[in-house]
């Protein structure tokens, strides 16, 4: 009987393993195709408004900045990216620039710009 408890406790704990797996192929996938989406809003900020950046490494920002973007920027970015860029997006864009670990990767991608 223990056996048998046993058995059934370990074959649901490796369902619910194979379900957060399948939930978490799904978080990744949203938040990949954000990421592409939020990218030509960024581009346009970018080129737009931070004209300091020569146009060879306006590539190399964007991708900087989307990596470092949280979700709830990269929704707003990809949203841009559907209705037009406004100052809100602008102000995201600005402040993903700020931080240390955009700046870090400005270091690597831009070194000649930092």
């Amino acid at each position: 009987m223990i056996r048998a408890l046993i058995l059934i406790t370990c074959a649901g704990l490796a369902g619910c393993a194979e379900v957060q797996s399948a939930s978490d192929r799904v978080t990744d996938a949203t938040d990949r195709t954000g990421r592409r989406a939020a990218t030509s809003a960024v581009t346009q900020v970018i080129a737009i408004n931070f004209p300091q950046v020569p146009k060879p490494l306006i590539e190399a920002f964007t991708g900087c900045v989307i990596e470092n973007a949280q979700a709830v920027e990269v929704r707003e970015l990809a949203g841009a990216s559907l209705v037009g860029v406004d100052e809100t997006t602008v102000a995201v864009v600005r402040s993903v620039l700020a931080r240390p670990e955009t700046q870090n990767c400005l270091r690597t991608r831009a070194p000649m710009t930092i």
